[in-house]
């Protein structure tokens, strides 16, 4: 593992390999590998990605980790606890044990990547590595029983195949690896710590203070209440998929751990997963987040289109993938206010947008296919399957009338998913040309995406079905339809009429209703059986667009039962702390074929609604926070107004700041367009029923000089000195924006 020296020391221990239970520290590439050894099976493991593990929760930045381990019957709960920027605490807890404790042993490896030599001092009972001119230390709570030296850790493990625990050979007190070994019967529980300092003996010293100390958890971002643990498990799913790129000397969040080593030789760029990590890790990392798009963006290639998939092993740059990273990037500028970050992203994507019409609008007729350029030495280049993988959905019936035309290397059907997502690209990307000051770039991208608008509606709505379908460039609509078919309101392309038809789909269990949310083509199709990848099943990210889609036409209560029922077949699963990549649509199974990995980061979308159900940023909502009545806290949740609580108490909504209230209100309903910045403090409120309604300020403690405006008209607030300023709400049947300005 290439060291990083310049890695914030506050992330620096992290779980960054391929093995999830190996704590690193990666400026110095030293490593603390647990291996465990069961007598009656003869095996011994490093606990590899997927290998007996059931991931617990994983703070972004490390601080605090937690995995259930299994190995020949024995269980063990397995935690990391960051001491300081530079220690760490370790410990082991026997759940079950599967065979005497004796012959069960834990074994705590310590090595580093530059191959210098571990030594082992039974005087302080440390294991101790220089690497440069630092030192890192390695001890346990008891001493171990025996310590032995290997060359490497997969030395270590055949070391115990084939000599077993009742040897002494390899006992050492220098090695490259060295292992100390403990078990079960004597340490049922265990404690140990690693600290790094540049000098030997405050290493050691610092180790035996953090094992002293009292146990102490990191305060991670947690969601209690109404949909209870949906911040958490965006936490845990991006945690633990969070991993350093060997081959590229980066930090990102991988598509899966199951994924990352063994099917692409390191590392895989999936281009819109990375986006959708993005996304996800913005509710609580800004560094992680910039990471993520960075990895995103560097699958940019010369020709101007991002690769649809780039590993160790190839390149599919003949491909890209469908276009939400504007979309995405403009969501995340808006929670995080992060200018800078538009400034590195929005050349590649233009290059990006402009590429898809230069390569994928045969004819130029103002509608896109999907296809293959005839560029690299890629997979599937060149042929149907490479075209299909643009869309991300490989083998959907969607696709099975869309024949391949070598001579314009497009499929012949113009995809309305695909048109709708450029559409909302090129809004997208106006939106974020103002932001940088091109006026005559917003233009541009503004007209393109009214253009797209426009033909969507034109040809691409199937009025004899009601519905928004592909459809031959040379002739009539596909047969198949997806959820795509509702992605024309992602991109504001329906018509009010249009969407009256459309939104029955959602119920009919014949078309996309049913128990668990969205099947990725109709129940009544005759591919819907085969319940194969994109055939049948349900995926977290069709749910997701079709969910801001119909936000963003105000269909809030078709909205929300989406999004509750994505939370249902989400939390089957989360109960076993799997996060599959998709769902079995009759059963809400995530594991009932063989081709769906366990613990996929774009899983973490379903939570995300369930979250975004109560605090969302978005183009169209802005930042919104809705009091629907029901008792909750979240807490450490990224917002545009910084890192924030959210709490709803007995029908009282309030935000929360540094430990400060920001407002409270016990008006029920959706606040959207929230602006908290200096000297203004405003919000849209949702229509107010009659009764006793008011909005409170609770720091702001001296009225005077502060401008109260409801609904454009000034008028004077109320004050408490308990509770501030207090802005009584008076019946209204529509919404009132509520601005505050403040002297400054």
């Amino acid at each position: 593992m290439p060291r990083n020296p310049t890695i914030d020391v506050g992330r620096a221990w992290n779980t960054w390999s391929d093995r999830p239970l190996e704590m690193v520290f990666l400026p110095l590439g030293v490593r603390v590998t647990p291996l465990a050894y069961s007598s009656s099976t003869g095996a011994a493991t490093l606990f590899p990605a997927g290998s007996g593990l059931r991931f617990g929760r994983h703070a972004l930045d490390g601080s605090s980790v937690e995995a259930m381990a299994a190995h020949g019957g024995t269980h063990l709960l397995w935690r990391y606890d960051r001491s300081s920027p530079y220690g760490v605490v370790g410990r082991w807890e026997t759940l079950v044990k599967g065979e005497w404790g004796l012959r069960f042993w834990i074994n705590l490896c310590v090595s580093a990547d530059d191959q210098s030599l571990v030594t082992f001092d039974e005087a302080d009972g440390a294991a101790v590595v220089k690497v440069g001119r630092r030192f890192v230390a390695l001890g346990g709570r008891e001493p171990p029983v025996q310590v032995t030296g290997h060359a490497t850790l997969d030395a270590a493990v055949e070391d115990y195949e084939r000599h077993g625990y009742f040897d002494t050979s390899a006992r050492s007190r220098s090695a490259p690896v060295l292992m100390l070994r403990y078990n079960l019967e004597m340490t049922a529980d265990g404690a140990f710590a690693a600290a790094v300092s540049d000098d030997r003996d405050a290493a050691v010293a610092a180790v035996r203070t953090a094992l002293a100390q009292a146990r102490s958890h990191a305060t991670l971002p947690t969601h209690e209440g109404l949909h209870a643990g949906s911040l958490d498990a965006v936490r845990d799913v991006m945690g633990w998929n969070t991993v350093w790129d060997e081959v590229n000397s980066r930090p990102y969040t991988s598509i899966s751990r199951n994924w990352n080593q063994a099917k692409f030789g390191g590392f895989g760029v999936w281009l819109d997963d990375q986006f959708y990590h993005a996304l996800l890790t913005s509710l609580l990392d800004r560094t992680l987040t910039r990471a993520n798009i960075a990895a995103a963006l560097s699958n940019a290639t010369p020709q101007g289109n991002l690769a649809c998939l780039v590993t160790a092993k190839d390149a599919w740059v003949d491909r890209t993938q469908i276009p939400v990273g504007a979309f995405i990037v403009a969501m995340i500028h808006q929670r995080l206010g992060d200018l800078d970050l538009v400034e590195t992203a929005y050349p590649a994507l233009v290059r990006n947008h402009d590429w898809w019409w230069s390569n994928r609008d045969p004819g130029g007729q103002g509608l896109c296919a999907y296809g293959t350029s005839d560029v690299g030495e890629a997979l599937y280049k060149g042929s149907a399957f490479g075209a299909r993988n643009e869309s991300s959905m490989d083998n959907a019936p969607i696709h099975d009338e869309a024949a391949y035309d070598p001579d314009t290397r497009t499929l012949s059907a113009w995809d309305v998913g695909l048109n709708s997502l450029l559409c909302l690209d090129a809004e997208m990307l106006a939106h974020l040309a103002e932001l940088l000051g091109d006026k005559a770039e917003a233009e541009r991208f503004a007209g393109l995406a009214d253009r797209t608008r426009r033909l969507i509606g034109e040809r691409l709505w199937d009025d004899q079905r009601g519905l928004f379908a592909n459809r031959q460039r040379t002739g009539g609509f596909v047969r198949s339809v997806g959820p795509t078919s509702f992605f024309p309101l992602i991109a504001g392309a329906a018509t009010p009429a249009q969407i009256e038809r459309l939104l029955p789909l959602l119920d009919d269990e014949r078309a996309f209703g049913g128990a668990f949310g969205l099947p990725s083509v109709r129940r009544d199709d005759p591919a819907y059986k085969d319940n194969t990848y994109w055939r049948g099943r349900i995926w977290p990210p069709l749910n997701y667009l079709v969910w801001q889609g119909l936000r963003r036409n105000d269909r809030f209560g078709a909205a929300s039962a989406l999004a509750k029922k994505s939370l249902a077949v989400f939390g089957r699963s989360w109960a076993d702390r799997v996060c599959p990549e998709n769902y079995n649509a009759d059963t809400g199974d995530a594991l009932d074929q063989p081709d769906t990995d366990s613990f996929y980061g774009w899983g973490a979308l379903m939570p995300l609604m369930g979250l975004s159900e109560i605090s969302d940023v978005s183009p169209w909502g802005g930042w919104d926070l809705v009091n629907a009545g029901e008792d909750l806290q979240i807490r450490g949740l990224l917002s545009p107004a910084g890192r924030v609580d959210v709490v709803v108490n007995g029908g009282v909504l309030s935000l929360w700041r540094s430990g400060d209230m920001m407002f409270a209100t016990n008006l029920p309903g959706r606040i959207a367009k929230i602006v908290w910045q200096d000297g203004v403090a405003a919000m849209t409120l949702p229509p107010v029923p009659d009764g006793d309604y008011q909005v409170s300020f609770p720091n702001i403690a001296n009225a005077a000089g502060v401008r109260v405006v409801l609904e454009g008209v000034e008028r004077l607030g109320a004050v408490d000195s308990d509770a501030g300023l207090v802005v009584q709400l008076a019946p209204c049947a529509t919404p009132q924006r509520l601005s505050l300005y403040l002297p400054v």
